[in-house]
Protein backbone atom coordinates (compact mmCIF):
# COMPACT_ATOMS: atom_id res chain seq x y z
CA UNK A 1 0.00 0.00 0.00
CA UNK A 2 1.26 3.76 -0.56
CA UNK A 3 1.60 5.46 2.70
CA UNK A 4 -0.37 8.48 3.59
CA UNK A 5 1.19 12.08 3.30
CA UNK A 6 1.28 14.49 5.97
CA UNK A 7 3.28 17.57 4.07
CA UNK A 8 2.33 21.10 3.50
CA UNK A 9 0.37 20.38 0.19
CA UNK A 10 -2.19 17.68 2.04
CA UNK A 11 -5.80 18.54 1.09
CA UNK A 12 -5.03 21.72 -1.15
CA UNK A 13 -6.46 19.44 -4.44
CA UNK A 14 -9.57 21.98 -4.39
CA UNK A 15 -8.40 24.98 -2.69
CA UNK A 16 -8.53 28.39 -4.55
CA UNK A 17 -5.87 30.86 -4.23
CA UNK A 18 -3.80 29.94 -7.05
CA UNK A 19 -4.45 32.03 -10.88
CA UNK A 20 -2.86 34.75 -13.03
CA UNK A 21 -0.89 37.47 -11.47
CA UNK A 22 -0.42 41.11 -12.39
CA UNK A 23 2.97 42.40 -12.92
CA UNK A 24 2.93 45.12 -10.30
CA UNK A 25 2.42 41.88 -7.56
CA UNK A 26 5.88 41.43 -8.26
CA UNK A 27 7.71 44.36 -7.87
CA UNK A 28 5.48 46.00 -5.61
CA UNK A 29 8.03 47.39 -2.60
CA UNK A 30 7.56 47.40 0.82
CA UNK A 31 9.13 49.24 3.98
CA UNK A 32 10.29 48.07 7.22
CA UNK A 33 7.11 48.52 9.66
CA UNK A 34 4.41 48.38 6.65
CA UNK A 35 1.54 46.19 7.34
CA UNK A 36 1.28 43.62 5.51
CA UNK A 37 -1.57 40.76 4.48
CA UNK A 38 -0.41 37.42 3.25
CA UNK A 39 -2.42 35.71 -0.08
CA UNK A 40 -0.26 32.60 -0.66
CA UNK A 41 -0.65 32.19 -4.71
CA UNK A 42 -0.49 28.36 -5.37
CA UNK A 43 1.54 28.57 -8.30
CA UNK A 44 4.70 29.36 -6.74
CA UNK A 45 6.73 28.42 -3.97
CA UNK A 46 5.35 29.09 -1.08
CA UNK A 47 5.44 27.88 3.19
CA UNK A 48 2.96 26.63 5.13
CA UNK A 49 -0.77 27.24 4.16
CA UNK A 50 -1.49 28.32 7.58
CA UNK A 51 -0.32 31.45 6.70
CA UNK A 52 -2.67 32.31 4.33
CA UNK A 53 -4.93 35.31 5.32
CA UNK A 54 -2.69 36.26 8.33
CA UNK A 55 -1.68 39.60 8.70
CA UNK A 56 1.76 40.73 9.38
CA UNK A 57 4.95 43.05 9.86
CA UNK A 58 7.64 43.52 7.50
CA UNK A 59 11.09 43.64 9.43
CA UNK A 60 13.50 43.52 6.30
CA UNK A 61 14.35 43.11 3.22
CA UNK A 62 16.31 39.99 2.27
CA UNK A 63 17.38 40.15 -1.84
CA UNK A 64 14.25 40.20 -3.35
CA UNK A 65 12.22 38.57 -0.29
CA UNK A 66 10.81 40.28 3.02
CA UNK A 67 11.06 39.26 6.14
CA UNK A 68 7.94 39.09 7.61
CA UNK A 69 6.33 38.80 11.28
CA UNK A 70 3.44 37.05 11.97
CA UNK A 71 1.59 35.48 15.31
CA UNK A 72 0.85 32.56 15.35
CA UNK A 73 -1.36 31.63 18.49
CA UNK A 74 0.97 33.00 21.43
CA UNK A 75 4.37 33.26 19.57
CA UNK A 76 5.44 35.00 16.84
CA UNK A 77 7.46 33.43 13.81
CA UNK A 78 9.79 35.24 11.15
CA UNK A 79 8.93 34.35 7.49
CA UNK A 80 10.12 34.88 4.53
CA UNK A 81 8.16 35.80 1.62
CA UNK A 82 8.75 37.07 -2.29
CA UNK A 83 6.24 40.10 -2.93
CA UNK A 84 4.24 38.26 -5.15
CA UNK A 85 2.59 36.08 -1.68
CA UNK A 86 2.28 39.71 -0.21
CA UNK A 87 -0.62 42.73 -0.37
CA UNK A 88 -0.56 46.12 1.61
CA UNK A 89 -2.55 45.85 5.10
CA UNK A 90 -4.65 48.67 6.82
Amino acid sequence: MVRKSYGKMRGTRKKEFGGDLPVNRYIEEFKPGDTVSIKLHAGLKFPHPRFHGTFGTVIAKRGSAYLVRVKDINAYKDIFLKPEHLKKGN
